[in-house]
């Protein structure tokens, strides 16, 4: 099997999903495109005669419907041999699709693969696509489709995880993204876009007393989905500052074979993904995580920096309570909790921001997890050049 490499990978600011915000003004695919624009200019001849272009997305409706990835493919000018896929693996998404693009290039079928995600949560909400399957009783109530914040809640409960674990995570993450937003090195792949510079969902100047005087945010959920929960309830603890804020924005990689040109940033060493329990949900990152892992012959403990999804905070205060990781190695340069959280983006999003913190620390090894809801999940290992 012929080595992937990561040659590099670019991300968008995150842009409050609102009429005024920050890359409202875009379309999904110009925002696309200008992260096109900048991997060519980043690196130069290896982003030629790219052999396609994958783009996770999850709502793909209005604006995002109608095959984004080809819509996306024709606004960046990207060559008509270039082939193109929409994926919506949830918010594994952009991950699923740069997980796709190593197989297309190790399994020899393509020399370089463009891959990444987008979510205009401005132009097309969560759930706006009104899909049947959201509210559909044709099965169990346990393989119900839950909204991801109510299966949060419920994990936090059956983890026994608390209100002071969830709000500590919240104050990490809002203080290491108000740290690393002007840093050059940490932000060395973020390309302006928009009008946007810098992260607009942060909210720098969170205290601990202000996340603890701020109340559970979805305990309604509880009785919508009585049914999904099969008459289960638990005592609501996830506030807004638990979750991340819906945003717009894109993250893109080039994933290519050797000696494309230019010197790549990172070796792949490993990539996987994992199924889980639906009534598990949020777990499914984990799974993959240890897959992942294994594949590469590694430890948590070797590696450098880690990229995990704060797809909400019980699950980065769950994986920081549960597993044999030092916190200052993970998302060091600030979450989702306080960045946003664009769904099919995110995960490309993630990985951009991986290869930045190791150049930041000199480091060798990284990982990146994705969870989704629904028993969801994907991972990737990379080796730093």
């Amino acid at each position: 099997m012929t080595v992937a490499f990561l040659y590099d990978a670019v991300r968008s600011p995150r842009g409050k999903a609102r009429p005024d915000g920050g890359l409202a003004e875009l379309k999904p695919e110009t925002l696309v495109g200008v992260l096109v624009d900048s991997l060519r200019e980043r690196t130069n001849k290896a982003m030629a005669e790219p052999g396609a272009l994958l783009l996770g997305c999850v709502t793909q409706a209005g604006a995002q419907g109608g095959h984004i990835a080809l819509a996306s493919k024709l606004a960046a000018n990207l060559p008509d041999t270039c082939a193109a896929h929409t994926i919506n693996n949830y918010c594994a998404s952009g991950l699923s699709a740069i997980g796709h693009a190593i197989a297309k290039v190790a399994s020899g079928q393509e020399r370089s693969v463009v891959a990444g995600g987008v979510e205009m949560m401005s132009h097309a909400p969560f759930l706006s696509d009104r899909a049947e399957f959201y509210t559909s009783v044709d099965q169990p109530p346990s393989r119900r489709f839950v909204p991801p914040v109510l299966a949060a809640d419920r994990l936090a409960h059956t983890l026994g995880i608390g209100r002071a674990e969830l709000d500590a995570a919240a104050l990490v993450s809002q203080q290491r993204a108000a740290a690393s937003d002007a840093d050059p090195v940490l932000q060395a792949s973020r390309i302006p876009a928009g009008s946007l510079t810098g992260e607009e969902c942060t909210r720098p100047g969170t205290t601990a007393k202000a996340l603890a005087a701020m109340p559970s945010a979805f305990a309604a959920l509880q009785t919508e989905y009585a049914e999904a929960l099969g008459g289960n309830r638990f005592d609501p603890l996830h506030t807004l500052a638990h979750a991340p804020p819906v945003c717009d924005g894109a993250g893109l990689a080039l994933v290519g074979a050797a000696n494309l040109g230019p010197a790549p940033r990172a070796r792949v060493l490993a990539y996987a993904e994992s199924g889980g329990d639906p009534a598990a949900s949020l777990t499914a990152g984990l799974a993959a995580m240890d897959k992942a892992l294994v594949q590469a012959g590694l430890s948590l403990a070797e590696i450098d920096r880690i990229e995990f999804m704060e797809a909400f905070a019980v699950t980065i205060a769950r994986f920081l309570r549960d597993f044999p990781v030092e916190p200052e190695r993970v998302n060091v340069s600030g979450g989702h909790l306080a960045k946003g959280h664009p769904m099919g983006a995110t995960g490309a999003i993630l990985t951009s921001t991986l290869l930045d913190v190791l150049d930041a620390c000199d480091g060798r090894l990284g990982l990146v997890v994705a969870t989704g809801a629904m028993g969801v999940g994907a991972a990737i290992v990379v080796e730093r050049i």
